[in-house]
């Protein structure tokens, strides 16, 4: 049996252009055949569309490499939650540029590794670019900032309580103060990393209340990290960041953290970029490139103030990163990850920076955050629909009037089953809410007045 070709080295462009081909008439055969922004039927009927297509997933003999990859591709693609598709604003799950895909098939055909500088040579030069460019958006003042690409929030978040918990190491357990609003995944990275379960100061309003905080910070000893939040999960609010960065200044033992995994790309806008202010004045700040970047997962960051910071995550593999190597000049990697292999994730994100700049970005953030005003506004027009609030970011939660929690969740899976609309849910008020997280920049009013014609329909079921 002839070898299969290989996607890299010289004739490598030539060897993949047919199956190319291939794979985007897959692509929009199989949207065709979804129609919609998921497919009908619910999980049941999927699993049977997936079990029909690929027969037996570990044959004998293979098929070739025209047909499965039409076949699979097809049938992924039919049974896909498209972000693409205006009507799928379920998540903070956002539709990748076609630039930013298209970068990323050319890491995937060069393929190095970020563990080692012979593994990764141009690409380790570009990561240490761009990642001290983005940290320079958070922490414009500081002398030395810089940043860790990570695969989204969750890993984010447990590097800047590691970097906490190891920069305390010699003062006592680092206590974590996160508010009632707060990411989940501060609660694993605590239990992963064998710290104190985080103290939840309350959010009554939806974000860290300042007066809680405040009594929270007297009553417990140091050292103490206070995770913030720049746009949460459910109604994408913002903590009052320049009184927690102030709070914790005049403690004097505590460190703060933002996980701005969802609102940091306000950076990019001009306009908007004041929502973060006291952004600057953390010691870490979290950012995911694959919610309001536009990137394909994953394109996550940790930035940090200072550099040094990361000195703690210096590690020593013989092969890798051998100490005469390294005084030899080869940069040492090991450093930049708890990861070993890893791939060059931050193409994409340096082919968009350049492509879009700091302004095109910005205006797709700009755009996002108009389509979310303008949603909330058909919310308030429509006699049978209420309004959370207001939109601070680009998620809107809404609901029928006088309609009860089962009914609300009842709308949104029967929109799911019959393939008609991606709506999320939230609990705010006490109450469930559809929520609506617009990150597509393509979406038109008439796309919005659809979600709210469906809703409204939805309650005559």
């Amino acid at each position: 049996m002839r070898a299969a070709p290989l996607a890299g080295g010289a004739p490598g462009p030539d060897r993949l252009r047919p199956l190319l081909d291939t794979v985007l008439d897959a692509l929009r055969t199989g949207a065709e055949d979804r129609g919609g922004p998921l497919p009908a039927g619910g999980p049941q009927a999927v699993a049977h569309q997936v079990r029909e297509a690929i027969g037996e997933a570990l044959p004998e003999d293979g098929t070739g490499a025209a047909e499965a990859l039409f076949t699979l591709v097809r049938a992924v693609t039919a049974g896909a939650a498209d972000p693409a598709h205006p009507l799928c604003a379920a998540h903070l799950h956002t539709p990748p540029l076609a630039l930013a895909a298209a970068a990323d098939l050319a890491a995937s055909v060069l393929n190095p590794s970020l563990d080692s500088w012979d593994q990764a040579p141009a690409a380790s030069a570009l990561e240490a670019l761009v990642t001290a460019a983005l940290a320079a958006e958070a922490f414009p003042a500081a002398p030395r900032p810089d940043g860790l690409v990570t695969t989204g929030g969750t890993e984010s978040n447990q590097l800047a309580l590691l970097l906490a918990r190891e920069r305390h190491e010699r003062h006592g357990t680092v206590q974590t103060l996160v508010g009632a609003n707060a990411h989940h995944s501060f609660r694993r990275a605590a239990w992963l990393l064998g710290l104190p379960e985080p103290v939840v100061v309350p959010a009554p309003s939806g974000t860290m209340d300042p007066a809680a905080l405040a009594q929270a910070l007297t009553e417990l000893p140091g050292p103490l990290l206070v995770a913030a939040t720049a746009g949460t999960t459910d109604a994408g609010l913002i903590d009052p960041l320049p009184e927690i960065a102030e709070l914790c200044a005049a403690h004097g033992n505590a460190d703060l953290h933002v996980d701005a995994a969802y609102g940091g790309p306000l950076l990019f806008s001009d306009r908007h970029r004041p929502l973060l202010a006291g952004l600057d004045r953390a010691r870490t700040v979290t950012v995911d490139l694959h919610k309001l970047g536009w990137q394909p997962a994953a394109a996550g960051l940790l930035a940090v103030r200072d550099a040094d910071d990361l000195a703690v995550l210096g590690h020593t593999a013989d092969y890798l990163n051998a100490d005469d190597d390294t005084d030899a000049g080869l940069p040492d990697l090991l450093g930049r990850s708890l990861r070993t292999t890893r791939r060059p994730d931050v193409l994409k994100t340096a082919v968009t920076l350049r492509a879009l700049g700091r302004s095109g970005l910005g205006a797709l953030v700009d755009a996002c955050m108009a389509l979310a005003e303008e949603l909330a506004a058909l919310v308030e027009k429509a006699p049978g629909l209420e309004l959370y609030a207001r939109p601070t970011l680009t998620t809107v939660l809404f609901r029928p009037y006088g309609a009860s929690d089962e009914a609300v969740a009842g709308i949104r899976r029967a929109l799911l089953a019959e393939g008609r609309a991606v709506l999320g849910r939230a609990a705010a008020d006490g109450r469930l809410w559809l929520k609506a997280t617009l990150l597509n920049p393509h979406a038109t009013p008439g796309d919005l007045a659809q979600i709210i014609s469906l809703v409204e329909g939805g309650t005559d079921r």
